[in-house]
């Protein structure tokens, strides 16, 4: 398959990445370009109580979205346009980065992320950061994000309907094409979050389950 090229300059960064959030129910092959990242790393068992993977993991997309938005208006200053894109988490639980489902949960190691476009360099993130540690003061979760760029490259991914607890049969579905690709599983399970557990119908919420490959 021929490599999809992007850009990810603030004012196409949601056009140009739109194949990549919005995958069929059948599992299919992407390659992901470089992009920049906010991240902010952490441990824990999911909480289904309250639909989001972990108290901790709330507690870090607490300072996730501020920064974000503080980037956002920063941008618009220099009549740039950055959208925000929605929450992606990596998941894994050993050593080299893969994940195995079938772990105690309490094993499962977390990285909470939001892509940002090109134009947002360290002195951005920097500035950002030190304006929202002004605005809302200090805390550990802040102290713990960073800004990194990262290249995920060959994929595959699928879209799942439905409440997070039940994922598995999807992930085995996007597993068992990989096998039929002819390629294998490579780093941490990756999902990305289109809808507001807080508000939506279980039924309706929309993941994005994506798996590196090799």
């Amino acid at each position: 398959m021929a490599k999809t090229t992007t850009t990810t300059t603030a004012t196409d960064l949601k056009k140009a990445l739109a194949p990549f959030f919005n995958p069929p129910r059948e599992p299919v092959m992407v390659d992901l370009p470089d992009l920049g990242y906010l991240m902010i790393d952490g441990r824990g068992a999911p909480d289904e109580g309250a639909q989001y993977p972990t108290t901790d993991f709330q507690k870090a997309f607490a300072v996730l979205f501020p920064v974000v938005y503080t980037i956002k208006f920063r941008l618009k200053r220099d009549g740039l346009t950055m959208p925000i894109l929605p929450l992606e988490a990596l998941w894994f639980t050993a050593a080299d980065g893969t994940f195995d489902v079938h772990k105690p949960q309490e094993q499962w190691g977390w990285r909470a992320m939001l892509a940002v476009s090109d134009d947002v360099t360290p002195a951005v993130f920097d500035e950002a950061v030190a304006e929202v540690r002004r605005k809302k003061g200090n805390s550990p979760e802040l102290d713990r994000l960073r800004f990194e760029r990262w290249r995920e490259g060959r994929s595959a991914q699928v879209m799942h309907v439905g409440p997070y607890s039940e994922e598995l049969p999807t992930i085995e579905r996007l597993h068992a094409f990989i096998t039929a690709q002819g390629c294998k599983p490579r780093g941490p399970h990756h999902e990305i979050y289109l809808g507001d557990p807080r508000r939506a119908d279980p039924a309706k919420l929309k993941t994005v389950l994506r798996q590196p490959v090799e």
